[in-house]
């Protein structure tokens, strides 16, 4: 009996340690990945940066690859222009999505309606950009520009623009903030709502003053996930905001964006275009970079104050 008890706890050994050594390469893979993709980008693009000087690069406003003039400034705010737009757009309707679905909608109607939602993320971004092209460009023209005028009645638009860029990508990023938004909200314990309803608080000051905050951690954590998403979209944002290098005035304007200048481009780029089409990858890196650590100091932060 004790030698039996003893195999098993030597197989069982065994297969721990094999288990533990496969995750351990797993995760030895992935972080050397990340790190070989990134020595990569900045071993191609330092030299344009170099070049060109960084200063230049970073803040000048010609990105004109015939006259050898790479300045990233117009692209920088087109891409910071359409993902915040987007976010503005996406973040209220993805959350209150989520409480419709986690405390207001009856539950076999709301994992239909959850399904749905996360069949959004399945089409692929060039399905989105062709919506965008054919509906929303053209109701942007149509609809938007004739309220715009009532105050600015010089305002035009040929429909390809950061508005019509930032509705298509608040819908894409939809499933993620939606989807995490509510299980966070589905995760608070039952005993919250109780007390709240108990202490005479109505069923809106309880989502309001008890279930979102209680969830802001998993709620954040989406917005993360979504803007991660709205800045490194490519396809759908190339197709509907004009791919137009030139510092945009309104959210009528076309603009250009850092990852839809990278993939225009980059098929018929000479040389030294090329090393500055990597030096864009390296200012997306940076922030994305920058982005993600504000977003953890946040998290922190509100993490620390609950």
């Amino acid at each position: 009996m004790k030698a039996s008890i003893s195999e098993k706890r030597g197989r069982r050994s065994i297969r721990e340690t094999a288990i533990e050594r496969i995750l351990f390469l797993a995760g030895i893979t992935a972080t050397i990945s990340v790190a070989l993709i990134t020595i990569f980008i900045f071993g191609s693009g330092i030299p344009a940066l170099l070049d060109s000087g960084f200063v230049n690069f970073l803040v000048g406003t010609n990105w004109s690859p015939a006259n050898g003039s790479y300045g990233t400034l117009p692209l920088t705010a087109g891409t910071m222009a359409v993902t915040l737009t987007a976010l503005v757009l996406g973040i209220p309707t993805g959350i209150a999505c989520a409480v419709f679905l986690s405390e207001i909608l009856h539950r076999k109607a709301a994992r239909v309606f959850k399904f749905a939602i996360e069949l959004l993320a399945g089409i692929p971004s060039v399905v989105y950009g062709f919506f965008g092209l054919i509906v929303v460009v053209p109701a942007v023209r149509t609809y938007i520009l004739p309220l715009v005028r009532l105050w600015d009645p010089d305002a035009h638009t040929t429909g390809l623009s950061i508005l019509s860029g930032a509705i298509i990508l608040a819908v894409m990023i939809l499933p993620t903030i939606v989807s995490l938004s509510e299980n966070a909200i589905s995760s608070v314990p039952a005993e919250y709502r109780e007390a709240s309803l108990a202490l005479g608080a109505n069923k809106r000051q309880t989502i309001t003053g008890v279930l979102i905050p209680a969830a802001r951690s998993g709620i954040l954590a989406s917005i993360i996930l979504g803007m991660g998403r709205a800045i490194g979209e490519t396809m759908a944002i190339l197709l509907i905001t004009g791919n137009v290098a030139v510092l945009p005035k309104s959210l009528l304007d076309p603009v250009a964006t850092l990852t839809g200048t990278i993939a225009m481009e980059m098929s018929y780029a000479s040389a030294s275009h090329q090393q500055a089409l990597f030096a864009v990858g390296i200012i997306l890196f940076i922030i994305i970079m920058l982005l993600n650590a504000v977003a953890q100091g946040v998290s922190k932060r509100m993490g620390v104050n609950q």
